[in-house]
């Protein structure tokens, strides 16, 4: 697919295949332009927006964050180096207008907007740039911790204490425009990373004064220090006013100060309604202005009564998670191929999910290079699965099966329908399922992610248009929320997609990601592919310039209210 121009990008990726939603090349000054006059247009005009939010956010620190709930809200409020184009997956100048890299792929020099300022009134300047570089990589005790680092250890993996390899050298700042990123190796996904909400820019002098780096583990949870809480700074078209956590209200202001065109609200407020009914109700009741993730039975009803109803294009996962941590039974290939057998994939699809959701044969959509369509099927077979767990004595299998509450999710519209769905295939074929479910934010993601589940409902929405943001994530780290270090493959997995994701030629890079997907669903199975979901956002007719994201990342600088 198409991305920076062929001068930021050579020596690492050539022009890929364009997704549906993908646009052509276009010049350095053309998406310079864009990226200032999609960011909104006129200021003042006043107004208030209310969205209801599907859960809460457990803090405002997104390099703290892996779930897009707090995403939600701070990407209205912070803003990286890159950003991605409105409406596509396509990267484009945000902080940055520019950059360029040297041949091996290993320096990228960062030429920044000038006269950007944090909320807080601190400059934004090369100098902010790599003391954000500086805090991600310097993390140390709970900081280092999966649950929290998520997206630096996937994305660039170890620390500054050398216990875990890098990608990230260091950074340079020779003057205040001019920032310089020295890798440790070529890569594919580089700078479209810098996109991520986790790697937004902050105030140096907030998070210093707030003690931002002061988390600490508490159990099996976390205690967040002030910043992330009460002061997160960016320098995004919002800012941060309030959390009423006992009224699940966050507020957000305009940003008088903002460097590019002026949102035209005065004020965001997120209110966080878990269930999807009540949020229905409340637009309809005219209290919220829209919500994520309409119920697939009710969009003919929303759109009947007026209401904007858009669905984006899938670009998404959702999986049967398997950790190989706790249940020695789920480290047998046979016992994890019987799970995979057991679940009826088509019938969930056709009745759990919306109209336009498909059956997925592995691990991201097949508009992601590397997609490869002989890879070993799992046709729906509860005979079969019975088969293979007594092959390997496992006929008496039992397993933890986690599920998560006060949640709705792109790709898993209904956890509980989805769990008591699968958990049904799975009795069918003789296994026995204690379930364990909790809220998302109130448990769930933190003891998936420390692998305390047998098995688990999750997935994924690409963040942007590589396989290593999909299997990459997933499978790069042995000691991920699959714990694929409890297999005699796990590290030479994480090994290959080290190697597909460094490799500059485009032709050599895809067929190694094909040839790895092939052993992901043959010899590997380390969670069972399920479905791939278009997901919905609806907005009052009342609401204008909503312009939707495949990554489920809208921003909502460009959105006005009308009095109606």
């Amino acid at each position: 697919m198409s991305r920076a121009p062929s001068a930021r990008r050579s020596g690492t990726r050539s022009l890929r295949r364009i997704i549906t939603v993908g646009i052509a090349f276009t010049t350095a000054a053309s998406l310079a332009g864009c990226a200032q006059s999609e960011r909104g247009s006129g200021g003042g005009e006043g107004g208030t927006l209310t969205f209801g939010a599907a859960g809460a956010p457990d803090l405002f620190d997104p390099f703290y964050a892996s779930d897009g709930e707090t995403f939600r809200v701070t990407r209205q409020m912070m803003e990286g180096l890159v950003d991605f184009k409105p409406g596509s997956v396509d990267v484009e100048p945000a902080l940055a207008e520019s950059w360029e890299h040297t041949p091996d792929g290993k320096t990228w020099t960062f030429k920044l907007r000038n006269g950007v300022k944090f909320h807080d009134g601190t400059d934004f300047n090369s100098d902010a740039v790599c003391k954000n570089f500086q805090r991600w990589y310097n993390q140390t005790g709970a900081g280092q911790n999966n649950a929290l680092s998520y997206y630096w250890i996937e994305n660039f993996g170890g620390f500054a204490d050398g216990k875990a390899p890098s990608l990230f050298q260091n950074c340079e700042n020779p003057d205040p425009t001019t920032a310089v990123v020295h890798l440790t190796r070529a890569t594919s996904k580089f700078p479209d990373l810098l996109g991520l909400p986790s790697f937004s820019m902050q105030s140096p002098t907030a998070m210093e004064q707030y003690k931002a780096n002061d988390v600490k583990a508490q159990g099996d949870s976390f205690v967040y220090p002030e910043y992330s809480k009460s002061h997160p700074t960016g320098t995004g078209p919002f800012k941060f006013d309030s959390y009423d956590q006992s009224n699940g209200t966050i507020k957000l202001v305009r940003n008088d100060g903002y460097w590019g065109e002026k949102t035209k609200l005065n004020e965001l407020i997120f209110r966080i309604i878990p269930d999807e009914t009540v949020r229905k109700q409340e637009l309809e009741s005219g209290s919220i202005d829209g919500y994520d993730l309409p119920n697939a039975a009710d969009l003919k009803a929303l759109r009947e009564a007026g209401n904007n109803v858009q669905v984006r294009d899938p670009f998404n996962i959702m999986y049967l998670g398997i950790t190989q941590k706790n249940n020695p039974a789920l480290q047998n290939l046979k016992v994890r191929q019987a799970l995979a057998h057991a679940v009826d994939r088509e019938t969930l699809v056709k009745a759990n999910l919306p109209e336009g959701a498909s059956v997925a044969t592995q691990y991201y959509p097949e508009n992601v290079d590397g997609y490869a369509k002989d890879v070993q099927q799992y046709p729906h077979d509860p005979a079969k699965a019975k088969q293979l767990l007594a092959e390997a004595g496992a006929s008496n299998l039992t397993v933890n099966f986690y599920w998560p509450t006060e949640v709705t999710r792109p790709y898993m519209p209904d956890p509980q329908g989805i769990y008591n769905a699968l958990a049904e295939d799975l009795r069918e074929a003789g296994i026995t399922v204690n379930p364990v479910s909790k809220p998302w934010n109130g448990g769930y993601i933190d003891d998936v992610d420390n692998a305390k589940a047998d098995i688990f409902l999750l997935g994924w929405t690409g963040d942007y248009n590589t396989p290593d943001n999909f299997i990459g994530t997933f499978f790069g780290t042995p000691t991920n929320r699959f714990y694929t270090a409890g297999a005699p493959w796990g590290e030479d997995l994480a090994a290959q997609l080290r190697a597909a994701d460094s490799e500059p030629d485009e032709a050599k890079r895809t067929s190694m990601y094909q040839d790895i997907n092939r052993k992901l669903l043959s010899e590997y199975l380390p969670a069972v592919p399920l479905s791939h979901s278009p997901p919905a956002i609806v907005t009052s007719p009342r609401v204008q310039g909503l312009v939707t994201s495949p990554l489920t990342a809208e921003e909502f600088a460009s959105v006005s209210v009308s009095e109606q």
